[in-house]
């Protein structure tokens, strides 16, 4: 694949390019030159795209597509193809599938899906068999088929001993092991934040407790097993004290937060919309700034989509009945960029590779050509149009935005909307 980008400006600290508006030469999938002014004799694809910007390919550290087993929810190529179009060069794959991703077979299939795509999945494996919490799934096979990391995914560990015995076992290959924060004892049937908003409405409430408890448990055994573990999505205010306080003391803990739980709060659970019913619960405005400045101070290791597609039937029906889940690649840029500076979002995007075994490029002459090209100036309001999942349930819908992406070009391709 060669092409020319015209004029754009480059957005990467790493580069020596940075902040500047330059030409960037790609050959063979590389980038070959980067210059004010570069011309076109051998009449290459030009890319020339309004207020164009070019960073460092995006990464999400949690999605779900369906297959294999809810293909009317999600594709892994249409979902692919959905990522490509929101700015994401890579994606680590959740094992939300029927049947469960648990083994080496499994982790096989989801990439060979996948192969020859502009987007590079990751696969991450059940933690244990089926994601029933009871037995041990084939860790190590998984890891030699390519998993980058071991999630059940929205199911916790009740059982301290198999989450001890996962950290210790999976230390012998460097495995992540990744454990959903939340005590179901506590948060029993709760379905929203236990606070204000869920007696006022009539919900049943998943308190931050829950969460907290189980967070604190994790660091405890982490702090035992010396292991090596990654805190998913977490929701409250304790939780990220209780992982400053892990990180301060040099545990080998890393964690993520949903973008939605950073830009929600329960109070937009008055008309019962299911497309806000996401697990963990929305919070309040408190945890929703102690979420924020933990991205700031880096107690919050990245941001993700928590990318989740729900097909109608099971989204729009009574609340209480309603899965849990909304989509989020296409509104991620748009959404961060309300609530941090162009850089920052860019940052936050990029963070996490190393975390999943995924290789780090920077935008200078002689890299691979792994870049995502964004208009960060523009607002709208996201709708319907904005969405090519085939699932529509996005948390997002009516929301204003401020950012567009254009696609982007990784793996010696490019993707432009």
């Amino acid at each position: 694949m060669n092409a020319l980008i015209k004029s754009a400006t480059i957005v990467d600290s790493k580069s020596d390019f940075h902040n500047e508006t330059v030409d960037i030469l790609i050959e063979k999938g590389r980038i070959s030159k980067i210059a004010k002014h570069i011309t076109n004799p051998k009449n290459y694809k030009e890319i020339i795209l309004d207020n164009l910007h070019v960073s460092q390919g995006w990464f999400d550290s949690s999605v779900s597509f369906g297959e294999p087993g809810y293909e009317e929810r999600e594709t892994i190529s249409n979902g692919l193809k959905t990522a490509a179009n929101s700015g994401f060069t890579a994606v680590a794959l959740n094992a939300n599938s029927f049947p469960v991703i648990d083994s080496y077979a499994d982790i096989t299939f989801v990439k060979s899906k996948a192969q020859n795509n502009a987007v590079s999945l990751y696969p991450i494996g059940a933690l244990t068999q089926l994601s029933k919490g009871e037995d041990l799934a084939e860790l190590f096979d998984m890891t030699n088929a390519g998993a980058v990391a071991f999630y059940d995914y929205q199911n916790p560990i009740s059982n301290p001993n198999l989450m001890k015995i996962a950290l210790q076992y999976a230390s012998n290959f460097d495995g992540l092991v990744c454990s959903f924060p939340q005590e179901s004892r506590i948060s029993g049937l709760g379905v929203v934040n236990e606070h204000i908003n869920s007696t006022k409405l009539g919900l049943k409430g998943n308190p931050a407790l829950a969460e907290e408890l189980q967070v604190a448990r994790d660091l405890f055994l982490l702090e035992y097993t010396e292991g090596k573990l990654h805190i998913p999505t977490i929701s409250t205010a304790k939780s990220v004290e209780l992982i400053r306080a892990a990180k301060a003391k040099k545990l080998d803990v890393t964690c993520s937060v949903a973008i939605h739980n950073l830009i929600f709060t329960d109070d937009v659970l008055e008309e019962f919309d299911t497309n806000f019913k996401v697990l963990p619960p929305l919070r309040t405005q408190p945890d929703c700034e102690a979420l924020i400045e933990g991205l700031k101070d880096g107690t919050i290791d990245m941001v993700t989509t928590d990318h989740n597609p729900i097909d109608i039937e099971h989204k729009k029906i009574e609340f209480d009945y309603a899965k849990y889940g909304t989509i989020g690649l296409e509104s991620a840029f748009g959404a961060l960029q309300t609530l941090f500076t162009t850089k920052k979002t860019i940052s936050l995007l990029t963070q996490g590779k190393s975390r999943f075994r995924i290789s780090d490029t920077t935008i200078n002459e002689g890299e691979i050509a792994d870049l995502t090209l964004f208009n960060p100036d523009s607002t709208y309001k996201f709708g319907i149009n904005n969405i090519t999942s085939r699932s529509k349930n996005s948390a997002f819908l009516g929301t204003p935005l401020k950012g567009e992406t254009y696609g982007i070009i990784a793996n010696d391709k490019i993707v432009l909307k």
